[in-house]
């Protein structure tokens, strides 16, 4: 088990480190002069000139990317273009919006896909089975925003149950901003409730299928036994990587969904840093969602013990 924590932490070093170069290459090579954009079209040569100094901008780029990585590793990610607020506390701010959201939205989603999955694989090709693979299917061929606007129109504009724009965070009034949420939460709740669900289903039938699954069977182990200390931990792990994924993407990419319901969120942040071409914003949003992710499959990866311990020994 440690040896186990030990190497997949050690992996995890190089990925941001190439994760880091990654985004700040890819930010060097967007069209456009931020320091022209900061200034102005009508700024003295000598400004610009003494901007880029100042900025470090006419180093090198291994240079300019050491001491990028030197203040990004120290919290430092700069400050927007736009309002001159420092960008890490500006996402962090952000981020806990979208992190409430997907969060409980997943961890719903997953307590009902997973029994869900289960149920649908003991009662394969049964109407059972064929009923919650249908609604499972239905559920991820809707596109997430316009069942969020479904959503809008029916509880917020016709039943007038629910708030329908704007947003009031928790710190300030809980029972106020719960309300908020509700909508976009149960849109990402139901969107990925049928992914995880066929996900589960896919991977228990394939341990229905093993031979000591038929051998438990065969001592006359109850069939509520099997499923639920022989099928689900070793089904687990396939639907465990979904979720990690599944996290990691609506964590970085729930920008459409956030600008359906107004919220100020991290995608939120990342488009309007993109429109006003705030570049120390985007740089350090695109650099956090990155990590974020990394972390998220790392956390995974050190869950996969505690449901299959044959990854201890590998």
């Amino acid at each position: 088990m440690p040896a186990y924590l030990v190497r997949r932490i050690a992996m995890t070093i190089p990925t941001l480190l190439l994760v880091s170069i990654a985004v700040f290459t890819l930010m060097r090579l967007i069209p456009g002069d931020p320091v022209l954009l900061m200034l102005g079209e009508g700024a003295d040569p000598a400004q610009l000139a003494l901007m880029r100094h100042q900025m470090g901008l006419d180093q090198p780029l291994p240079a300019q990317y050491l001491v990028w990585l030197k203040h990004a590793l120290a919290g430092d990610l700069g400050a927007s273009t736009t309002n001159g607020l420092p960008v890490l506390p500006l996402i962090w701010e952000r981020f806990h919006v979208s992190a409430v959201i997907v969060l409980v939205a997943v961890a719903l989603a997953s307590l009902i896909a997973v029994p869900a999955g289960l149920v649908a694989a003991w009662r394969k090709d049964k109407p059972t089975d064929l009923a919650i693979i249908g609604a499972a299917t239905l559920m991820l061929s809707v596109p997430s925003f316009w069942l969020g606007l479904l959503l809008l129109m029916f509880f917020g504009q016709y039943l007038g149950w629910l708030p329908v724009v704007g947003y009031v965070p928790m710190s300030e009034s809980f029972s106020q901003g719960v309300l908020y949420v509700v909508l976009p939460i149960a849109t990402l709740l139901l969107v990925e409730t049928g992914v995880l669900t066929r996900m589960s289903r896919a991977s228990t039938i394939e341990i229905l299928r093993l031979e000591y699954v038929t051998h438990a069977r065969a001592k006359g182990v109850p069939e509520s036994q099997v499923l639920r200390r022989h099928v689900l931990p070793n089904a687990f792990n396939p639907t465990l990587t979904m979720i990690g994924l599944i996290l990691g993407h609506l964590l970085s990419g729930i920008a459409v969904l956030e600008t359906v319901f107004t919220l100020p969120g991290l995608g939120r942040l990342m488009i309007d840093s993109i429109f006003a071409r705030d570049y120390p914003v985007l740089q350090g949003c695109l650099l956090f969602t990155a990590c974020i992710y990394v972390v998220i499959n790392l956390i995974v990866d050190m869950c996969y013990p505690l449901f299959d311990p044959r990854v201890t020994v590998q």
